[in-house]
């Protein structure tokens, strides 16, 4: 069963039950309750849709209650966040343009896309997912087309703005180099040479991306969501940006920084910083330095709030040996126990069990690396 059989008749109607009744753990109850007035093959696709649309909340928010997805859809499909940002940016310089999204999946982007007021024309080789996005647009209201189809085959020059989420999974595993992308790393490259707007893993190396182009890493709540490549008319000015969600905050040049011993706080870049390689502007944001010229750390005398990084007290410095620690830990009676780090081999989980916090406050670690030294710190995160 697809999701065409459950957009209307007797399929709509064991859907709409199957989501009413949906809970976490509970499906096989389900199942066998519905099972006695419905068809099984449709009662399975029911409740398998009830449960994407329950994990979609988390990148859908309310509209997961009216959408369709299919397993291997969902997964790669963009947080609507981070699709409005992207749509709202193409709207703005291109207002009103006609976009073709070549690889659609479900249709996250074209939703986004279509709401910024931008003419959609979606582009997805798999039937079944294919028929979710088309489904996905038509629930949520929203004009567009969809078409299945190979993306390297389409002709995108009747378009003023491509859009491309290449596959970045084989076999059911993540691909992280972006040599094995499908559609090939060639096809993205040329796509580049006109106004495109191409998404990729948040991984891409800095010398991947083409001149001329721009690649911008998003986060949103603090955790680095993806990537995305800008180039002809959305070409923002710079070779690199990272932009943080919800604020919408952006920043997209590194000064220089000195490097100097630890002050009164710790700042630690969002990741989105970091993947762009503009840490040194959150030292200038902050009046700091960097506690290492290749460690993602920035110290300063003033707590300085910026959305570009979350901030830690420094309360002392201590040895970065096991019975230190341990020591630390029963004499300031800690039970909940914060480990960051950053350039050294550690597992935070594995020296956590190793120092067996049982007490009754909180406190954070940050263990780094400066020089050739492990060096650890006992901090208080600022809220």
């Amino acid at each position: 069963m697809t999701v065409s059989s459950l957009l209307d008749g007797q399929g709509a109607e064991v859907l709409a039950k199957a989501c009413a009744s949906y809970q976490p753990g509970q499906e096989l109850q389900l199942v066998e309750k519905l099972r006695r007035q419905y068809d099984a093959a449709l009662v399975t696709a029911a409740v398998t849709q009830a449960s994407l649309r329950h994990r979609a909340v988390a990148k859908f928010g309310d509209d997961a209650e009216r959408m369709y997805f299919t397993p291997d859809g969902l997964e790669p499909a963009t947080r609507s966040t981070v699709g409005t940002h992207r749509a709202q940016r193409i709207a703005a310089k291109l207002p009103g343009s006609t976009l073709v999204d070549l690889g659609c999946g479900i249709g996250g982007d074209l939703i986004s896309a279509a709401r910024a007021g931008l003419r959609v024309v979606g582009v997805e080789r798999d039937p079944a997912t294919a028929a979710a996005a088309r489904a996905n647009l038509t629930a949520l209201g929203l004009p567009g087309e969809v078409v299945v189809g190979d993306a390297e085959s389409v002709d995108v020059t009747p378009y003023d703005v491509v859009f491309a989420d290449p596959a970045r999974r084989a076999d059911g595993r993540r691909v992280f180099d972006h040599n094995a992308y499908s559609p090939p790393w060639s096809f993205v490259t040329e796509l580049l040479t006109r106004t495109a707007c191409v998404k990729v893993a948040p991984g891409i190396p800095h010398d991947a991306v083409p001149d001329g182009v721009e690649a911008e890493w998003v986060s949103d709540a603090g955790e680095v969501k993806e990537a995305a490549l800008w180039s002809g008319s959305l070409y923002g000015g710079s070779a690199r940006r990272a932009t943080l969600l919800p604020s919408g905050v952006g920043v997209s040049e590194a000064p220089e920084a000195s490097t100097g011993p630890v002050a009164a706080y710790i700042y630690e870049p969002d990741g989105a910083v970091v993947r762009a390689g503009l840490v040194t502007a959150v030292a200038a944001a902050v009046d700091g330095w960097l506690l290492d010229p290749r460690i993602a750390y920035v110290t300063a005398d003033a707590l300085v709030p910026t959305p570009l990084a979350s901030a830690y007290e420094v309360i002392e410095e201590l040895p970065y040996k096991d019975k230190a620690l341990r020591s630390w830990v029963r004499t300031q009676d800690i039970g909940t126990l914060e480990i960051k780090k950053r350039g050294v081999d550690l597992d935070p989980a594995q020296l956590r069990k190793k120092l067996a916090p049982k007490g009754s406050t909180a406190a954070t670690l940050i263990v780094t690396r400066i020089g050739r030294d492990a060096v650890a710190y006992s901090c208080r995160r600022v809220p």
